[in-house]
């Protein structure tokens, strides 16, 4: 073969191998290996290239009255951290949170680079998330505390005194002289939750009333029932 002939060769073989280092759109791909180290970095690095360990979270159970009043709570965490030598040991520290009155299960407080710290990389969060713990005598509907409490049917149809617990430890003593009924409700405003979005302002204490009605009842007792309610109607 002619020299003419040996550089046509060259120059088809060098155009093929070009030609099959670009992609469909006309842009050139790097060879495999690069290709796939430079997407490793950019996958698991920040925009500022440096590597951040994921967010810590921990819960943070509060009562009712802690949410409702606030309260300081300290909490110990662990955590990884790197020694002048670049070796990872546990560090113990002690974390102060204020819990402000009206926050609400699920509220988040972060602390920025409390977290784990990681050879070359940055120092991680760690993230509280509130947790309301379950109260023996209220149940919180938004801002509003539900108390139940039960009344024999006499009390129903005669008028009661009940004394009402408070979220604060004071009992409230409420005469009720109308008939209670099924559903019957109580409000007594400004004795539930704060309101974290109204300074100063308060939710309901909202009393909810039970009749429980006698399992038997004598013939006699039968009747004065039906004489009594059938003239009331």
């Amino acid at each position: 073969m002619s020299m003419s002939g040996n550089l046509a060769s060259l120059k088809r073989s060098t155009s093929q191998n070009n030609s099959r280092r670009r992609s469909v759109d006309g842009t050139r791909k790097l060879p495999h290996s690069l290709s796939r180290n430079i997407s490793t970095n950019i996958m698991y690095s920040n925009s500022t290239g440096v590597i951040k360990p994921p967010v810590v979270e921990k819960k943070l159970v509060c009562t009712l009255e802690e949410l409702c009043f606030g309260c300081i709570k300290k909490v110990k965490i662990t955590r990884d951290v790197m020694t002048y030598d670049r070796e990872i040991v546990q560090e113990t520290e002690v974390l102060t949170i204020e819990v402000k009155p009206g926050w609400r299960n699920g509220t988040k407080i972060t602390f920025e680079g409390k977290g784990n710290e990681i050879p070359g990389g940055q120092t991680g969060d760690v993230t509280f998330v509130i947790v309301e713990n379950k109260h023996l005598l209220f149940t919180k509907d938004g801002d509003d505390l539900v108390f139940d409490i039960d009344i024999p049917l006499v009390e129903a149809l005669t008028g009661c005194t009940v004394t009402v617990p408070l979220l604060d430890g004071e009992n409230m003593v409420i005469k009720i002289e109308d008939v209670i009924y099924h559903g019957y409700q109580k409000i007594v405003a400004g004795q539930g939750m704060p309101k974290s979005k109204e300074p100063g302002e308060r939710g309901n204490l909202i009393v909810k009333f039970e009749v429980e009605f006698p399992t038997q009842l004598t013939d006699e007792q039968r009747s004065d029932v039906y004489n009594i309610l059938h003239d009331s109607c």
